[in-house]
C-alpha cells in the first residue's frame, strides 16, 4: 500500500501543471484578444480623434463627411487658445491642478486615518458608522449640491479653491477602500511595533502606510482624476472667469450658434495630457493596489 501511494502521487503533481496550461490557454485564446483589441478601440479612438481634431482647420473639422487624417494641419486652434486673453486656458489649467493636488492630498490623509480606525481599533457602534458610510456610496451625488452650496456660502468660500478643495475629502469610497486594504495587513507587524513601545500614530506612519503605498497612490490618482475632471460643482461655486477650472472654462469656448470644434478639442488636448502622463507613470502602482485591495472584510 505504502509503494502504490508514493507512485501515485508524482503522477498527481504532474497531472496540475498540465490543467493550469490548459486553463491558461483558454484565457489567452483569439477571442480573448480580439476581445481586448475591441475594447482598446473603444477607448482609444476617440482620443485619437479629438487630438486629430485640434489639428484642424475650422471648414476641415465641419466637412461632411469627415475625413480621419486633416487635409490640412494646423496649430490655429492652440494659437488661438494661448493668446486669448478672455479665454485664460493656461491658468484654469493651474486652477484645476492646484485644486486637484490639495484634493487628493486631503483624501488621502482624512481616509487613512479613518480607515485605520474601522479596521483595526475596536469601539462601540464602529458596524453602525462603517455602514452608514457605506450607505452614503449609494446617495447620488446631486443630492450634495445644494446643502454643500449653502455651507460654502456661510463659510465664505465660494469663486475660490478651497470651496473645490474640501468638499468630497471624507468621501465614503476612499474609506472603504484603504479600510480593505488594511484588512489585509498582517496583524503581527503591529503587534510586534506595540511591543517595542509605539504608539497608534506611529504605527499608522512608520508601518500601515508604507505598506499600503499602492492602494493609497491608487486612491490618490482616482481623486486627482475625479476633481480634474469635475465640471457640475466648479460651475455652481467658482463665478470668476480667472478662477474657473479648466473643464467649466472649457465649456464658455462653445459659442451660442457656431462650436469651433478645433478650439474645443485642442483645450480638451491640454486637459488630457497631464492626466495620460499621470497613469502612466503610475500605472504599476495603480494596478498593485487595485489588485492588492481586494474583497477582504
Amino acid at each position: 500500500m505504502t509503494q502504490t501511494t508514493s507512485e501515485a502521487r508524482p503522477a498527481t503533481v504532474e497531472a496540475t501543471p498540465g490543467r493550469r496550461k490548459r486553463s491558461s490557454r483558454h484565457h489567452n485564446g483569439p477571442l480573448f484578444w480580439i476581445g481586448m483589441v475591441i475594447l482598446a478601440a473603444i477607448f482609444v479612438i476617440p482620443i485619437i480623434w479629438m487630438y486629430l481634431t485640434s489639428f484642424r482647420s475650422l471648414s476641415d473639422s465641419r466637412r461632411v463627411p469627415l475625413t480621419i487624417i486633416p487635409d490640412e494641419i494646423t496649430l490655429r486652434a492652440f494659437r488661438f487658445i494661448f493668446s486669448e486673453t478672455q479665454n485664460p486656458v493656461l491658468l484654469w489649467a493651474l486652477n484645476s491642478l492646484i485644486a486637484a493636488s490639495a484634493h487628493s492630498i486631503l483624501v488621502l490623509v482624512v481616509a487613512s486615518m479613518a480607515a485605520y480606525a474601522l479596521a483595526r481599533m475596536q469601539f462601540k457602534g464602529r458596524g453602525v458608522i462603517f455602514a452608514v458610510i457605506i450607505g452614503t456610496l449609494f446617495v447620488p451625488h446631486f443630492i450634495f449640491l445644494m446643502p454643500n452650496y449653502l455651507l460654502m456660502d456661510k463659510l465664505g468660500w465660494l469663486d475660490t479653491l478651497i470651496a473645490l478643495i474640501v468638499p468630497g475629502a471624507a468621501g465614503a469610497f476612499g474609506v472603504f477602500f484603504l479600510r480593505q486594504f488594511f484588512l489585509g495587513i498582517p496583524r503581527e507587524l503591529e503587534e510586534s511595533a506595540l511591543i517595542d513601545g509605539a504608539n497608534t500614530w506611529t504605527i499608522l506612519t512608520r508601518i500601515i502606510l508604507p505598506i499600503a503605498r499602492p492602494a493609497l497612490i491608487t486612491l490618490g490618482v482616482l481623486s486627482f482624476l475625479g476633481n480634474w475632471n469635475d465640471f457640475l460643482w466648479p460651475v455652481f461655486v467658482l463665478f470668476s472667469p480667472e478662477r474657473l477650472t479648466l473643464p467649466a472654462g472649457l465649456s464658455t469656448l462653445q459659442g451660442a450658434f457656431a462650436t469651433d470644434y478645433p478650439v474645443i478639442m485642442a483645450g480638451a488636448t491640454i486637459a488630457s495630457v497631464p492626466v495620460l502622463i499621470l497613469y502612466i507613470a503610475l500605472q504599476r502602482y495603480i494596478i498593485e493596489g487595485v489588485a492588492t485591495s481586494g474583497l477582504k472584510g
